[in-house]
């Protein structure tokens, strides 16, 4: 009777345990960010996203971001927009612009779900360094210095990546600290 009641509790203490590991969660701009919610549905929640989120809105994205995926996204903070040029962010967000927008938001979307490690395995084989085809018809290269993982767009901009694996329901996030533009 003692063995089956240990066993008993050591199952559901297991049980506990997976479920709590399962759904573990990363903070990203003061919000907790859910495995179990999707990319929209966590970046919402983000207070240094806002600007993303605007231009994911603007750009009719929505959608295929809560959709299935799986999407690894290089996500610009809002710092990150406001290294453009004064004025870029507003002009892209005017519906003249839609396609330009659209354009460069998918730029930052990578098919597949590509956590860090799967990053730096690619960055292994490539000798240093990784192309990733973009959803938008582009390539980003992943590279690292020291433990610190950078995307450099086609103009030779890097971005580094800030927040690691932020994971969801249809994906991954990787926080970026600039925003990657594809060739004009």
């Amino acid at each position: 009777m003692k063995t089956r009641k240990f066993l008993a509790a050591a199952i559901l203490a297991l049980s506990f345990g997976f479920t709590s590991f399962a759904q573990k969660s990363v903070m990203v701009g003061g919000a907790a960010m859910y495995p179990n919610k999707n990319i929209i549905e966590n970046a919402v929640n983000s207070k240094d996203h806002t600007t993303l989120v605007a231009a994911v809105k603007a750009a009719g994205l929505v959608e295929t971001l809560q959709s299935a995926g799986p999407f690894t996204v290089f996500a610009p903070t809002n710092a990150a927009f406001d290294k453009l040029p004064k004025g870029t962010v507003e002009s892209l967000l005017k519906p003249e612009n839609l396609k330009t927008l659209q354009t460069i938001l998918t730029y930052h979307v990578v098919a597949g779900k590509m956590n860090a490690p799967d990053i730096a395995e690619a960055i292994k084989a490539g000798n240093g360094k990784a192309t990733l085809k973009t959803v938008s018809g582009g390539t980003l290269t992943a590279w690292m210095k020291g433990k610190d993982l950078y995307v450099t767009d086609e103009n030779g901009n890097k971005s580094k990546v800030t927040i690691a694996d932020v994971n969801q329901s249809n994906g991954v996030i990787h926080v970026v600290d600039a925003v990657l533009l594809p060739k004009k």
